[in-house]
């Protein structure tokens, strides 16, 4: 028995499994208030990322393009960005922050955004929108390295890093997040309620999930502010859910600002979230209390339903973000199930180095392997080509096609997810999300029993 990292066997990406930097930054810049961001590239750089934002939370949100064309990509586009920044200021007046996100293209032609960041600081904001609060901010994303899942840590050390501005403690915690779903934010807004601690979530996504009101308006937009930006520097510490987004923001913090940090567990299932509330008890003194220690058994007593009887050395593959991936292995293997194979889609070389990996690698009693810089022809190759038996895939929506074509079910978990019904609501973390997660679960293998018109010893049910 052996879990094995290797490389994807071949060059190049057939299905990727997720999309480029510029798309993790832009999900970073909807969860401030007060804020629209701009692309520095071609519209297409804006308009399949929303459209993947529109499908997943069947919302609006708004984002503006420097719409560089042909000319632009030969000769320089700074001129762009400076009419993007005019033209967006002009057409919203409310808006405080406008990061300029870069791409591939621009970053290839070398571009100078901060130079020109610079240059409208002291030209165009003073003289034609004087009195006004405006912050530009430079957000390094080209396409040619990376992900989603670096773009969204680096734009959210480059915001933490404009914005944290040393002053009076304030007594809070910050909670960076990660690419996370409003329904996990409620979540994990409720364990901090519980045990009274005041947090600055980084971001405040919750209200993307935006009621339609008598006006009719209908964007959504996250609710972190400027003001909560700045204060990050004076909190009592920085939990950061996850190593691969947000986790330089927090390393930024305590480096600059000595804001003790505490980097993961992604708190997904039993454990991590008990590890997450410690971290919480040691950063801020405040003790767990017994609701919580309830809301703890009742999810406990809902595993064991399902755990031993429905669960047990079913085998799983799992795709997706990496702390995600990683957090979803971890769970899994808690409940008695097999994660055989782990999809991680980029790529970052430090992966494979990762101590959760390596726990894994020292502790699992069944065979695994992970694959590096994956994509879904991954999947599809291991279960055709290799006979890779498995019960259930846990993935995003683009992978949907390889459980269909290969008789395989399915629990959507992480982003993009479209062809279900409000999967934004559910949380994947805390107790909550473990109760959710599970029963979604094994849901998905009894309606495929039934499917397959398999008898219930299948389920381990006598």
């Amino acid at each position: 028995m052996s879990c094995e990292v290797v490389q994807k066997e071949r060059n190049g990406v057939i299905n990727p499994i997720f999309t480029c930097q510029p798309a993790g930054a832009q999900y970073a810049s909807i969860g401030i208030k007060d804020c629209i961001g701009i692309v520095h590239g071609g519209q297409g750089c804006v308009m399949f990322v929303r459209l993947l934002f529109s499908q997943h939370f069947k919302d609006n949100f708004l984002l503006a393009s420097s719409s560089v064309h042909e000319d632009g990509a030969v000769f320089g586009a700074l001129d762009r960005v400076e009419t993007a920044v005019d033209v967006l200021l002009m057409r919203y007046p409310d808006v405080k922050v406008v990061p300029i996100i870069t791409t591939c293209s621009t970053e290839v032609i070398g571009d100078d955004v901060d130079g020109v960041v610079n240059k409208l600081n002291r030209g165009l904001l003073k003289d034609k929108y004087a009195g006004r609060e405006v912050h530009l901010v430079p957000i390094h994303s080209p396409s040619f390295i990376g992900s989603q899942v670096s773009g969204y840590d680096v734009a959210v050390e480059s915001f933490v890093s404009h914005f944290a501005k040393k002053d009076k403690p304030n007594g809070k915690l910050n909670l960076i997040t990660g690419w996370v779903n409003p329904g996990d934010v409620k979540a994990l807004k409720h364990l901090l309620a519980v045990m009274e601690v005041d947090a600055t979530v980084l971001f405040e996504i919750e209200s993307f999930d935006s009621p339609i009101l008598p006006d009719k308006s209908g964007e959504s937009h996250g609710s972190t502010t400027v003001e909560d930006l700045q204060g990050t520097a004076n909190a009592l510490g920085t939990i950061a859910l996850n190593k691969y987004e947000g986790g330089k923001a927090a390393k930024y913090l305590e480096n600059e600002f000595d804001i003790p940090a505490i980097i993961g567990p992604t708190p997904i299932g039993i454990r991590n979230t008990d590890l997450f509330l410690n971290n919480v008890k040691r950063l801020t003194g405040k003790s767990i209390p017994k609701s919580l220690v309830h809301e703890r058994g009742v999810a406990i007593d809902a595993l064991a339903d399902l755990v031993h009887m429905f669960l047990a050395d079913k085998k799983v593959a799992i795709y997706g973000h990496p702390d995600l991936v990683i957090g979803l292995a971890e769970f899994c293997i808690d409940l008695e199930m097999k994660p055989v194979l782990l999809l991680l889609g980029d790529d970052n070389t430090t992966y494979k180095n990762d101590p959760r990996i390596k726990q894994l690698q020292a502790n699992v009693d069944f065979d695994m392997e992970i694959v590096l810089n994956a994509d879904l022809m991954v999947l599809e190759n291991r279960i055709k080509e290799k006979k890779l038996e498995l019960d259930l895939i846990l993935g995003h929506s683009k992978g949907r096609f390889v459980a269909i074509d290969n008789n395989v079910p399915m629990v959507r978990v992480g982003f993009p997810v479209y062809d279900r019904a409000g999967f934004y609501r559910h949380p994947v973390v805390g107790y909550e999300g473990a109760i959710w997660l599970a029963e979604e679960m094994a849901n998905t293998l009894f309606t495929d029993m039934e499917y397959k018109r398999n008898k219930e010893w299948i389920l381990n049910v006598w």
